[in-house]
Formats: C-alpha cells, structure tokens, sequence
C-alpha cells in the first residue's frame, strides 16, 4: 500500500513515544508541508480511533515516517 502523503517526513525513532507526542510531530509535519485543516483532523481521528499500535500503523499508512 502506498503512503498516503510521501512527502510528509516524520522522525519517530529516538524521540519521545508518548501517543500525544507522536500524534503532534505527525501533525506539525503535515502542517508544515501544506496539509489541510480537515486532512490533519481526519488523520487524528483514524490514528485515535484504536490503541498505540494502530496509531503507529496509521502514521506509517498517512506519512514517510523513520
């Protein structure tokens, strides 16, 4: 399955994993490379939608994530 936006780059490994951190640095990166309002919350509601393994898989379905 290909990422939903490629270009968005965000940077997990060797940063804080808290489920409220990870949700932030996705965002700002989406913010960042023109991501709209309404894509961003769309990803906050999947990427809540379960527990910390689905938010991480959806992170890795929306985003380049390292």
């Amino acid at each position: 399955m290909a990422v939903k936006y490629p270009n968005v780059h965000v940077q997990l490994t060797g940063q804080d994993g808290n489920a409220f951190a990870v949700l932030g640095r996705c965002t700002a990166a989406a913010k960042r490379q023109g991501v709209s309002s309404e894509e961003c919350r769309a990803f906050v509601n999947e990427a809540t939608s379960g527990d910390y393994n689905h938010l991480l898989a959806t992170a890795m379905k929306w985003f380049n994530v390292s």
